[in-house]
C-alpha cells in the first residue's frame, strides 16, 4: 500500500488537510503508515507553500519522516515535479537519497498541459538511479510507455525484477478501464510487480480491481481528497485505512514496510 501524500498540483484552496510544512508532511506519513501503508510518496513545498524540486527540501522531509514513523516506510520521491518544471530541477530529488523515485516512461498530455518525459531524460533518470542505488518505480500513464520501459528493463538500464505503476484517469492518459488494465499488465515482464493509481473519482474502483487482479495499491490526496462523494478526506491516512479495509475484503493483508522491500527485490 503506497500513500500519496502532496502532490504538486493541490493547494490548500483544494482541501485543508493538505500538508505543506516538513513536520505537517512527516506527521502525514506516520499516520499512513499507522493505518496500514507501506510505502509513502513524497512531493515537498517551499516556505511559501508551492511545490520545490530542491534536494535540500527533500533531505529535510526524509529525515523527519525516518524520524518519526515506526516502522520506517519505503521512501519514494518523485521526479515528475509540476508541469513545466525544468528536466535538471527535477532530477534534484534523487540527490535526498530515498529508497525509490518515479521514473515517467514518457509524456503525456495533462488536463489542459503537457507533461514532458523525452526519453533522453528518460534514460537519464534511470541511469542516476542506477548509480544511487534507487530502485525506479516506473510510471505508466499510456501504453507506449510500457514499451519504452520494457527497451530500458530488456538493455539492462532497469534492474529487474521491475516495478511498474498504472497511473489511470488522468485527462489526456489512459482511461481508468478493466479492459486497459488487464491489457497494461499483459505487457511488462512476469516478474515484474505492479501497482494502480486511480485519479480523481477512480481511486477506488481501480484499488480493487487491481486487488482481485493481484496487483498493489496506490491511494493519497495527492490522487484524490475525498473519502466518499462530496466527504474530504481528513488526511491520506484516511484513504490507506479505507484501502486497507477493502484489501482484507479480498483476503488480502498489507505488507508492512519490511515485507514491501523483500516483494521489491524478489
Amino acid at each position: 500500500m503506497t500513500a500519496a501524500l502532496v502532490g504538486a498540483e493541490l493547494t490548500r484552496d483544494h482541501t485543508p488537510y493538505l500538508p505543506l510544512t516538513p513536520d505537517e508532511i512527516a506527521e502525514a506519513a506516520r499516520a499512513a503508515v499507522e493505518a496500514g501503508a507501506a510505502v509513502v510518496h513524497a512531493h515537498v513545498r517551499d516556505d511559501s507553500g508551492r511545490p520545490t524540486n530542491d534536494a535540500r527540501r527533500f533531505r529535510e522531509v526524509l529525515e523527519k519522516i525516518r524520524e518519526r514513523c515506526r516502522p520506517v516506510p519505503v521512501i519514494q520521491v518523485s521526479t515528475g515535479g509540476a508541469v513545466g518544471d525544468s528536466f535538471e530541477s527535477r532530477a534534484q530529488p534523487l540527490e535526498a537519497y530515498p529508497d525509490m523515485a518515479s521514473l515517467n516512461a514518457g509524456s503525456v498530455n495533462f488536463g489542459v498541459g503537457v507533461f514532458e518525459n523525452p526519453l533522453p531524460f528518460v534514460e537519464f533518470l534511470s541511469a542516476r538511479m542506477g548509480r544511487l542505488k534507487i530502485k525506479p518505480e516506473i510510471e505508466i500513464y499510456d501504453l507506449s510507455h510500457v514499451e519504452t520501459a520494457v527497451r530500458l528493463i530488456e538493455k539492462g538500464d532497469v534492474e529487474r525484477p521491475a516495478h511498474f505503476q498504472f497511473v489511470m484517469g488522468v485527462k489526456g492518459g489512459v482511461a481508468a478501464t478493466e479492459e486497459n488494465l488487464k491489457l497494461l499488465v499483459s505487457r511488462i515482464p512476469q516478474e515484474s510487480t505492479w501497482a494502480v493509481a486511480g485519479i480523481g473519482r477512480f481511486e477506488f474502483p481501480m484499488a480493487e480491481l487491481a486487488l482481485k487482479m493481484g496487483g498493489h495499491v496506490r491511494v493519497g490526496l495527492e490522487d484524490n481528497i475525498y473519502l466518499e462523494k462530496g466527504v474530504l478526506a481528513k488526511g491520506s491516512h484516511e484513504l490507506v485505512k479505507s484501502a486497507v479495509e477493502l484489501a482484507r475484503r479480498y483476503g488480502r493483508d498489507p505488507a508492512s514496510p519490511d515485507e514491501a522491500r523483500e516483494i521489491f527485490e524478489k
